[in-house]
């Protein structure tokens, strides 16, 4: 029996391209939500989900660290995605014809020198695959969905113009997820450990917490704090570190940053994607 995949998206999604790459063996799994996405995988519906995290454009994606920590699985493996943007159309349609376009509100800010350029409207939808099958069920030849090439042949439309994007290096980063952890040392260029915590209530506590790593000589790749349950005095922090946990300068660094919270939890440890060392 083929095991799954889940991805946030309908097929043809960007989540589709990048769960056809990393994991071409599984059968990919469309579900509606990110929170969707990853209940499929805790109920077993798929053994692998592929979580949308940030683009190079865009920035991170909305609510997607909120949800982790709550969702009692765990980061098995990373992978990149470069995002190329088409504008896809009717088969008899021309660029010249478009008014509108729509596409996911993450996809719109990365090409929206084209559309402006080219008198575009963008509109927003849920997700850019769904834009593509709308585009292909309806009659209109003067809208288009922002989508890409894998949409264009499951949903049997023309690529009006390709390759859309403002930025050369637009990447989307996706987290695979587990229900069970993978603490094996793998791959080809080192580990990563991801890990979730939240500051003692005293002076300096982020500060102090934070020096364990530099003293040890662990390189932190990400930092990012978020609000939890809307309280401003409860900040969360989610960060990336280089290495390990059982390499002893991690374990060291792990110690002193234990010793000034009141919440640690490592989220996954996994080899960093190939991606990472590209210049």
């Amino acid at each position: 029996m083929t095991q799954k995949i889940a991805f946030q998206g309908e097929l043809g999604a960007y989540g589709h391209e990048a769960c056809a790459a990393a994991r071409p063996d599984f059968a990919p799994l469309p579900c509606r939500t990110f929170e969707d996405a990853i209940e499929a995988v805790r109920k077993g519906d798929a053994t692998l989900g592929m979580i949308a995290v940030e683009n190079s454009t865009y920035g991170r994606v909305a609510d997607v660290h909120s949800l982790l920590p709550e969702s009692g699985l765990h980061i098995v493996d990373e992978t990149f995605v470069r995002v190329h943007v088409n504008l896809l159309g009717k088969k008899t349609a021309k660029l010249e014809d478009i008014t509108g376009a729509y596409g996911h509100p993450v996809i719109l800010p990365q090409c929206a020198g084209f559309l402006r350029e080219n008198r575009i409207h963008g509109h927003t939808s849920t997700d850019n695959a769904r834009a593509a099958r709308e585009v292909s069920e309806g009659d209109d030849v003067t809208i288009a969905a922002l989508a890409s090439e894998l949409a264009a042949e499951i949903y049997d439309l023309k690529v009006l113009a390709r390759h859309i994007e403002d930025h050369d290096r637009n990447t989307t980063r996706f987290l695979i997820m587990s229900r069970e952890p993978d603490y094996r040392k793998r791959g080809k260029h080192g580990m990563m450990t991801s890990f979730v915590f939240r500051v003692r209530n005293i002076p300096a506590a982020l500060y102090k917490a934070m020096g364990g790593f530099a003293t040890n000589g662990v390189n932190m790749t990400k930092l990012e704090s978020y609000m939890v349950d809307g309280h401003f005095t409860a900040t969360q922090f989610y960060a990336e570190i280089e290495g390990h946990p059982d390499d002893r300068s991690v374990q060291l660094a792990l110690e002193e940053l234990n010793y000034f919270t009141d919440k640690l939890h490592v989220m996954g440890v996994y080899p960093a994607a190939a991606r990472r060392h590209e210049k």
